[in-house]
C-alpha cells in the first residue's frame, strides 16, 4: 500500500513538472542564440589603451626664445633660463610692457601722485618716490615726454624663484621750454609661482 502510494506521488511530481516547464517556454519564449547576455547593458566600456611613455622620455624644450632688438645677443641663455622657469615670459612683449609702465611711472611720479604706481612699483620703490614728492612739497613737475628713444634689456637673471631683468630706458624729456635726453637704469623683479603677471619695479639708477 506503500509503496503505491509513493509512486503516485512521484507521478504527481513528474505531472507538475511538465506542467511548470510547458508554462516557461510559454511566457519567457525559446532561446534563438542571438540574445544579449544577462547584464550586458551595464558593462563599461572597453578601456582605452595608451601605449606606455618610452623610458628616458622627457617633456619636449621650449622653443629659443627670441633676443629683442637693441639687447646684445649675449643675454640669450639668461633670456631663455627665464622663459623655461616661467612660460609666460616672452622678451620682446616683457619690453613692450616695461616702456610702458616706464612711461606711467614717471608721470604719476612727475604728477605727484604716487598712489598710481600701485601693482607697478614694489613698496620700497614707492616710498622713494614718495619722500621725493614730500620733498618738493607735492609740486607737480613741468616734464612730458616727448619720445622714449630705445629700451634694450642689460641684465637678465633667475634668483631663486625671483626673475630679475634689468633695462635701459633712453627717453627724450621736454621740460621748461627745451628738452633733454636722459638714460636710466631699471630693474623690474617678478616671482614666477605667482599668479599675478605683473612685474614690479624694485631698482633705479641713471647712467652716467
Amino acid at each position: 500500500m506503500s509503496d503505491s502510494g509513493s509512486w503516485v506521488e512521484i507521478v504527481l511530481l513528474a505531472m507538475l513538472a511538465a506542467f511548470i516547464g510547458l508554462r516557461l517556454v510559454s511566457v519567457l519564449g525559446k532561446r534563438t542564440g542571438s540574445e544579449r547576455p544577462v547584464g550586458e547593458s551595464f558593462r563599461p566600456g572597453a578601456p582605452e589603451i595608451t601605449a606606455p611613455a618610452a623610458r628616458g622620455t622627457e617633456p619636449a624644450a621650449r622653443a629659443a626664445v627670441a633676443v629683442p632688438t637693441g639687447t646684445d645677443s649675449v643675454l640669450g641663455p639668461a633670456l631663455q633660463a627665464i622663459a623655461d622657469a616661467d612660460p609666460s615670459f616672452a622678451p620682446d612683449r616683457f619690453v613692450d610692457g616695461a616702456r610702458a609702465a616706464y612711461r606711467m611711472i614717471l608721470e604719476a611720479f612727475w604728477a605727484g601722485d604716487s598712489r598710481a604706481m600701485d601693482g607697478l612699483v614694489s613698496d620700497e620703490i614707492q616710498e622713494n618716490f614718495a619722500a621725493a614728492i614730500g620733498d618738493r612739497d607735492g609740486r607737480r613737475l613741468d616734464n612730458r615726454f616727448v619720445e622714449i628713444v630705445g629700451a634694450s634689456i642689460t641684465e637678465a637673471e633667475m634668483v631663486g624663484q625671483m626673475a630679475e631683468v634689468t633695462l635701459r630706458f633712453t627717453a627724450r624729456i621736454a621740460s621748461g621750454g627745451s628738452d633733454a635726453v636722459t638714460t636710466d637704469l631699471w630693474t623690474f623683479s617678478r616671482h614666477i609661482g605667482s599668479r599675478d603677471p605683473n612685474w614690479l619695479l624694485i631698482a633705479t639708477d641713471d647712467e652716467a
